[in-house]
Order: structure tokens, then sequence, then C-alpha cells
């Protein structure tokens, strides 16, 4: 085996190998020579080389989405560093274990003018579960920030910084370790699976005839049983409202919140206000819902999560440390059905909407929202479906999708910046078939994603090109003026066709029903090399049609 010469490096790999982490996404550079040494001839990771740290940290993302486990990412000194920050914040909000390895300068070169040096150290303070800033020796008090890191990533599922310094010269190697870091392990706190002070929750919920399930995203699949399910779904004083990405179906459920609530008047929501709030799960896609809530609040508002519980509508009463499929077995068996017709109400409502919205979409003419449903409907079954920010999440919480499809989209912080890439690392890290949709501007905005030699042969983009930053048409504001379509929309005829090319994509386009039915069919035909299909939509008649069919669901 070839080690670097180095001992702190010998110390970080051989951690990281103890804690079991394999993936390792490393973008080259110098400096951190001594760790791309070691993790790349060590049989026991699998190594990725990514150029662009931005890219490469939202890939790691994807890895790790889709694992549950920490992936690391290795940089050289310098900005390169700073490029991770927005996969670091998005992993943190979205609770996802991410492990940053930096290369630094040793401590008397930082703030003297030495070339790729800037103040390393806590760079990443208000984002990250835990910062390590090793110092050159290996050392005891080293390993023992080395091992906490990892498993601080671990156990509160969050990013973590580790800032190694080294100094010249990096790239020699020796055939045996110089080191034998002690590897030590951070005592678990389990959650509890039982609630505290249940009667009283008990007698919350039995006296409460409108109780009211907000599920926001979770990356862990069919995390709640089917039982639990049923009894949500039977109890006639339970409304459930779903996200796209919550990956939790039964036929009662909500599943297009927007499309329920858009309409109401201060007497609809006066219906739907709930005297019991229970929200688990990631951020919440939906404004209007978050508008609705934080006016009309609920008497108790009980968050569950392991980890934390923010307080989105202004009313939180109750944070439940636990798994909300632990949480609903302890308290359902407490519970009883009481006489309601708050679901039957609401139900009625929903159904009516689903029925307007039929009819609206076999009218409209080909459009973002047309595309959204032709697209959504031909996505073959058991796949995972990744989605970008702004309009494209938007849209897809608009339109049915089989409960077979997994959904995931960094809803963290909501960014634009990275959508691609982490669609990409999901894609290498789960055998499923994967197909993105994405916006243009994302897209663009990302490209860099495709510079990347692990794309699977059947990874599948859908490419939504409206000339610009549509959701800009939809928000409050909008005004057909030079300033906006250049600072807001930030328009443009670019498209993907020379960057499919470039980087050995495949490429299909569709400007109409005929072309898209073609597109559609012929991108899930090649299995043979990754494929966009670029669809291109009516930039001024976008956001009319979809504002016109809010006003027709009543």
């Amino acid at each position: 085996m070839i080690y670097p010469k180095i001992p702190l490096a010998q110390s970080i790999i051989e951690i990281c190998s103890a804690k079991g982490i394999t993936n390792i996404i490393i973008s080259p550079g110098s400096r951190n020579a001594p760790l791309t040494i070691g993790f790349a001839q060590n049989p026991n990771f699998k190594c990725y080389s990514i150029a662009d740290e931005r890219c490469a940290a939202f890939f790691a993302l994807g890895i790790a989405q889709q694992t549950k486990k920490p992936t690391a990412i290795v940089c050289t000194s310098g900005s390169a560093l700073l490029n991770y920050y927005p996969a670091v914040a998005e992993a943190f909000y979205s609770q996802i274990p991410l492990i940053v390895i930096s290369a630094d300068r040793p401590q008397n070169k930082i703030d003297i003018g030495d070339g790729q040096t800037i103040r390393q150290q806590n760079v990443f303070e208000n984002h990250s579960v835990f910062n390590a800033n090793l110092t050159e020796e290996a050392s005891a008090e080293n390993d023992l920030k080395i091992n906490k890191a990892i498993e601080t990533s671990i156990l509160q599922k969050g990013p973590v910084h580790i800032n190694a310094p080294f100094e010249e010269p990096l790239y020699e190697t020796v055939e045996t370790l110089s080191v034998q870091p002690k590897i030590t392990t951070l005592e678990e706190e389990v959650p509890t699976k039982i609630i505290d002070n249940s009667e009283e929750t008990a007698s919350i919920w039995n006296s409460a005839k409108r109780k009211l399930i907000l599920i926001g995203g979770i990356n862990e699949v069919n995390s709640i049983e089917q039982e639990i399910l049923e009894n949500f779904a039977n109890d006639p004083s339970i409304v459930v409202l779903t996200e796209t990405t919550s990956n939790l179906h039964h036929p009662s459920f909500i599943n297009s919140i927007d499309t329920l609530i858009t309409p109401f008047d201060d007497c609809d929501f006066k219906e739907l206000e709930a005297e019991v709030l229970i929200t688990f799960g990631g951020m919440i896609v939906s404004k209007r819902i978050k508008a609705f809530l934080r006016k009309y609040k609920p008497a108790h508002h009980w968050h569950i999560d392991t980890l934390r519980a923010y307080d989105t509508f202004n009313a939180l009463s109750k944070h439940f440390v636990m798994e909300p499929n632990d949480f609903f077995k302890d308290l359902l068996p407490k519970t009883e059905f009481v006489t309601s017709n708050y679901f039957k109400k609401i139900d009625k409502i929903y159904s009516l909407r689903n029925k307007r919205k039929e009819e609206y979409l076999k009218k409209i003419p080909f459009s973002d929202f047309k595309v959204f449903e032709k697209i959504i409907e031909s996505l073959p079954k058991n796949i995972q479906l990744q989605i970008s920010n702004s309009s494209a999440i938007r849209y897809a919480q608009l339109i049915e999708i089989d409960p077979s499809i997994e959904v995931f989209c960094n809803r963290g912080t909501s960014g634009i910046d990275g959508s691609t890439s982490t669609a990409i690392g999901a894609a290498v890290a789960n055998a499923k078939q994967n197909v993105f949709v994405t916006g243009d501007i994302s897209f663009l905005y990302d490209s860099n994603a495709l510079w990347n030699s692990y794309i699977p042969k059947n990874f599948k983009i859908i490419l939504i090109n409206n000339g610009g930053g549509g959701i800009f048409r939809i928000l409050p504001g909008h005004e057909e003026k030079p300033v906006f379509n250049t600072y807001f929309e930030t328009s443009h005829h670019l498209t993907a066709e020379h960057l499919a090319k470039m980087y050995q994509f495949k490429y299909l386009q569709a400007s109409d029903n005929e072309s898209l039915e073609k597109g559609i069919s012929d991108l899930y035909a090649d299995n043979d090399s990754p494929v966009i299909l670029e669809i291109f939509t009516p930039t001024a008649q976008n956001d009319i049609i979809l504002k016109q069919y809010f006003k027709e669901l009543n």
C-alpha cells in the first residue's frame, strides 16, 4: 500500500476508513496532494475526481442523499474551499451528512501574502455542525477532533469541516504508516420511542375536531408505516397535506396544496383552520400554505423531528424529538376517532378542484403547464425523479406523480445552484433509472455539472427552456420592462445543444405537442448514452396560462 508521507494526512485517511467513509470526491490541487494520494490509492475508498468544487460538493450531496451516509469532499487551499459553501448550506438545512476536508497552509503562512491562502478556519461556522481546526503535526488531539467531526456528521445529519495544514514537500510517499490514530466513538443518544406526557398529548388530539397534518420533503422513502397512513385516511377529523417530495402517498391525501387553497377566500380559510397542526419532514415549498398557517394559527403546532424544529408559522408549541413513525405508533393506540366533517368538507372542495384542473389542462395550448403534465404522466414507474428549484418544483406540485416514483429536490436553501450536480450524484449512488427535470436558468447556472466522467448512461435530463427565469413572471411585481427582462427574468436565447455535444449527451428538442410526444418517446428509448430533451415553451404566455388556471378552479 502507498501512503502519503505526511503523518497528519495518514491520520485523516485512516480514521475515515475506520469510520466507514467510502465515497470521496476530490477536486484537483497541490496542497491537498497528500490526501489525494492516500485516498486514491486505498482500496477502501471509491474516489471521484471533479474539477469544479461547487459541482463536486453538490455531487457529493446527491450521493449522501441516497446512501444516508457521509460523503467526503477534498480540496486544495484558498478560494477552492469557498466554492463548497452553497452545498454546505444545503446539507445543513436538509440534514444531509457531508464531510469537508480542506488542505491549508501552515498557520505561519496565513495573512503574509502567500498564494492561495485565506483564513480557512471556521469558514463554515454558521452552517456546520462541527469544525475541526487541526494543527500541522499528527497528534492525539488532532485524532480526537477528526473522530468527533465524522461522528457528529453522522449523528446530527449535517456538514462538518476538517481543516488540515500541510507543509511542503507534499507529494512524497511511503509504504508503511507512521501513525496509529486512535479511533473513538461518540455516545449516540437514541431517540425516544415514547411520547413524553402522552396522556396530555392524546387528550388534546382526542378533543380536536380539526387536525391538519402537513408533510414536507422526506429523503427516507416509505418512512411511515402503511397502517399509520391508513389511520390518517380513516379519521374524519384529519386532513393530510403532502408535498411532492414527501414520498408518502394515499388516495385521500391532498398532494397539490396550491390547487386546493389558492382560490380560497376568508370563509374557506376558516373551514380549513386547524386546532392541531402536526408537521414533519423538511422545508415546505408552498408559499400559500405558509401564508395561510401564519395568518390562521392553530391552537397547537407540534413538529416531529429527531434534531430540529423550525417555528415556520410562528405557532410552534411542542417539538417532539422522535422519529415520526415512532410518534404515531405511540400516540394512535391512545386516540379515538371523533365526529367531524373536517375531512369531508375539504375533500369535496379538492375533488372539485381536480375536476377543474383536468378540464383546464385539456383546453390550454402548448406551455410550461402543459409540458409538465405531459412529462410527468410519461415518467416510467419505479424511477427516481430529481427536480430543480424555482418554477420546476412548483409546476411539479400541481401534477399528480405516480406513487412508485421517488422524488427529490434541494429544498434546504431552495437555491438553483447545484441541482444538476445533485441529480447526477444521486444517479451514481442509486441503481434506479434517474430523470432530472430542470428549468433553463438552473441548468445553465450549473452547466459544469456535465463536466463529470461518472454520469450513468441511462441518465435523462428534461430541460424546459422558456427563455429566462419564468418564476419572476409568476411572482407579484412582474412588468414587461427592460429592467425586469434584464435583471430579474434574465432573458436569453441560449440552448443546450452545443453543451450536449461537448459533453457527449444525445440531444433532443421539442417545441410543440407533436414534437414533445416524439421527444419523450426517444428519450426513454435510448439507454446507451445520457440524453438531454430540451423543450422550448412560449415565454410570454406561460405565466398567463398558469395564473388563469388558479382563477378557473372555483
